[in-house]
């Protein structure tokens, strides 16, 4: 009989290369999702960025003056155990024991018992593995959920702010804030507000403030400071009398004065560009004249909370045409690289002598540019904030 011939399909042979290929493309996938885009030189600058601040919050628990005076290796000793009881005290009582209970099964790794005739052997490193994991996954869980509460107050806490500056004649101006956490203890505000004297028109209010502290204490005392600077604000008072007003407001809510609040407020006339301000312990803004001069403008007194019957001076400047005021909080001076180093007045000065004829917004980007250059990867210690009015 003739042989028949198999009608079943032939399985194509396996494309080794093509397998690859979707290989390497589910990995690349994959390092892209953990990775989110970022390179290898980025991701190593992050984590020295957040192990240092995890250094630094860990070692502020550490008396470093009393192990001076130990030996060498105890110190070194003392001081792990100083870190290991600073990063427990952080867990609740219950994450404590399961944490030490884990860590003991790791270290144990394999456990025998010997009864008569019968042995048991546990091996216990994977027990202590899992409970690690359930340890991190209940500080993931605590974390989210108080991310998505701090997303919630951001964005009430955007609502405080104006979002783009208002229309005023013969003047361009730009703000920005960058909080150091997910919420912060700066303020600004820039609106017309009720003019002391019927007769007089509308000043514009100009205000930047920064509440001692950050994160969420400092940004729920910048709340209360900005409920009653628009109460206050709608009387038909003078610039110092709406600054006592807040300094008796600041007082009965500061804790004693332990939670104060610098602030910069100023009135300017767009008709005729005259300038009253009183600083109350803020960082004196910068005037940078068309001429090239700079004038620092100080007068005014204690932050805002210290003592109720402080007495404020006001001071009083001619604005014109071209020329550029830099009102900041001490987060952009103050912030440091990795090395250590303040970005200071002097560089902000030296933008400022760059930028003639520049917009308000464009100077306001080329500062903040200047100042992430100088930080680099280092992580953010503090809120910075900027308010830029340029005379036209």
């Amino acid at each position: 009989m003739p042989a028949t011939q198999s009608t079943a399909p032939q399985k194509p042979p396996f494309d080794l290369n093509k397998g690859f290929t979707r290989l390497r493309a589910a990995a690349d996938g994959f390092w892209r999702r953990v990775s989110e885009g970022l390179e290898l030189a980025d991701l190593w600058a992050q984590f020295k960025a957040e192990a240092r601040a995890s250094y630094g919050l860990y070692s502020a628990e550490v008396d470093w003056k009393t192990l001076e005076r130990e030996s060498v290796f105890r110190r070194y000793w003392r001081i792990a155990q100083a870190f290991f009881w600073a990063m427990l005290s952080k867990l609740s009582p219950a994450r404590r024991v399961l944490l030490l209970i884990s860590l003991i099964f790791v270290l144990m790794g394999r456990f025998t018992l010997r009864g008569g005739e019968v042995t048991l052997d546990f091996e216990l490193r994977g027990f202590g593995i899992i409970g690690l994991l359930l340890l991190l996954a209940m500080e993931l869980a605590d974390r989210v959920t108080m991310k998505r509460d701090l997303e919630i107050a951001r964005e009430i806490q955007r609502w405080l702010v104006p979002e783009k500056p208002p229309k005023v004649d013969g003047a361009d101006i730009a703000f920005a804030t960058r909080p150091a956490n997910t919420v912060a203890g700066d303020y600004y505000d820039a609106f017309f507000r009720t003019p002391a004297v019927a007769s007089d028109s509308k000043r514009l209010l100009l205000v930047v403030a920064d509440v001692a502290g950050k994160s969420v204490p400092a940004a729920l005392l910048m709340a209360t400071f900005q409920a009653s600077l628009q109460t206050l604000s709608s009387a038909a008072t003078s610039l110092a009398e709406l600054v006592a007003g807040l300094n008796r407001y600041a007082c009965a809510h500061s804790l004693g004065g332990l939670r104060f609040t610098t602030a910069f407020l100023a009135e300017l006339h767009p008709a005729t560009r005259a300038l009253t301000y009183i600083c109350a312990g803020h960082n004196a803004p910068m005037l940078h004249r068309v001429t090239g001069g700079v004038e620092r403008l100080d007068a005014g007194g204690l932050p805002l909370g210290i003592e109720a019957k402080a007495q404020y001076d006001s001071g009083r400047v001619q604005l014109g045409g071209g020329d550029l005021l830099v009102i900041f909080t001490d987060g952009l001076v103050e912030a440091f690289n990795d090395r250590g180093e303040e970005y200071g007045e002097a560089r902000l000065l030296e933008i400022l002598n760059t930028v003639p004829g520049e917009s308000a917004a464009e100077t306001l980007r080329l500062i903040m540019q200047s100042a992430d250059r100088f930080v680099g990867a280092t992580r953010q210690h503090d809120d910075i904030t900027a308010l830029i009015l340029r005379a036209i």
